[in-house]
């Protein structure tokens, strides 16, 4: 990865808010995994996921825009 740390960050292919791409870009796995996992996970604790969806939203930075050549 050129020498550059990880970040979490919001991805630029998102569904709702980009939280769900931004984990599959961090943990190099497919997006509609995680999101399928994610839905899974939210209907089995009683929609506790809607809040912790909203947290991330607000807690994980946006993508940097890459610069354009």
């Amino acid at each position: 990865m050129d020498g550059m740390k990880k970040r979490l960050t919001r991805s630029k292919d998102k569904m709702i808010a980009g939280v769900c791409g931004g984990i599959a870009e961090y943990l190099d796995a497919d997006p509609t995994l995680i999101r399928v996992a994610y839905v899974l996970l939210t209907i089995m604790t009683a929609f506790s996921g809607i809040i912790a969806y909203l947290v991330f939203w607000i807690v994980m930075p946006a993508p940097k825009k890459e610069l354009q050549e």
